[in-house]
């Protein structure tokens, strides 16, 4: 039978951890000594939660968006990973080589690591733009709860890193962008601007990256 005094040292904060440090054998110089640490299958170690980058509000005047303190509203870095994943089909807005005025296409890409990833031609008009001047947008394709992702877009070398995004892209479109043989971009993002209609004064969020 276990006494009153075992019951309450198994059910304080520490649990057996503290008992067994109690238990342990003593050094020499009398301290208990050290003993190896040990993770097994049903407790593996932790690990370290992804830094989420800091949220506040666009710059937006007249159109009554309330501080990042009045309230709750500001979006979650989780809202934007999720409607990034769920989009099929987005926007990407390019600048014309030599003249000031903006292109936009739709564009097939994947969400991966918190960048943009997606292929286009080199000889496409995008892959001329993005060649002369790497500045663009991204935005997904939901206008009640949109996502605008501004950065650089690079092409990306690293074989790893190409195979993160192709395994990606198969899940998604059932198709390796490598096939094709043309640039794969990344677009790491600069700032990023998300809201839902609805709420728009309280959820719009800005993030910078």
């Amino acid at each position: 039978m276990v006494s009153e005094s075992s019951r309450k040292s198994s059910d304080s904060p520490h649990g057996a951890s503290e008992i067994g440090a109690r238990m342990a054998p003593m050094s020499k110089k009398g301290a208990v000594a050290r003993q190896p640490a040990r993770h097994s299958r049903n407790h593996p170690p932790k690990v370290a939660r992804k830094v989420q980058p800091t949220a506040d509000r666009p710059f937006a005047p007249g159109y009554g968006i309330v501080g990042s303190q009045a309230g709750i509203g500001l979006l979650p870095w989780s809202w934007v990973e999720r409607k990034m994943n769920r989009c099929r089909t987005f926007w990407l807005a390019t600048i014309y080589a030599g003249l000031a005025r903006p292109h936009v296409m739709p564009v097939w890409g994947v969400w991966v690591d918190d960048a943009f990833f997606f292929s286009t031609g080199r000889k496409s008009r995008k892959g001329q733009n993005l060649a002369a001047n790497a500045a663009c947008t991204v935005a997904n394709d939901d206008g009640e709860e949109a996502v605008i992702v501004e950065g650089q877009a690079k092409q990306v070398e690293d074989a790893e890193a190409l195979e993160r995004v192709a395994s990606a892209y198969k899940k998604k479109y059932k198709m390796d962008p490598r096939g094709m043989g043309e640039p794969i971009f990344m677009v790491r993002p600069g700032k990023v601007f998300a809201f839902i209609e609805k709420s728009f004064p309280k959820s719009a969020t800005r993030w910078r990256l």
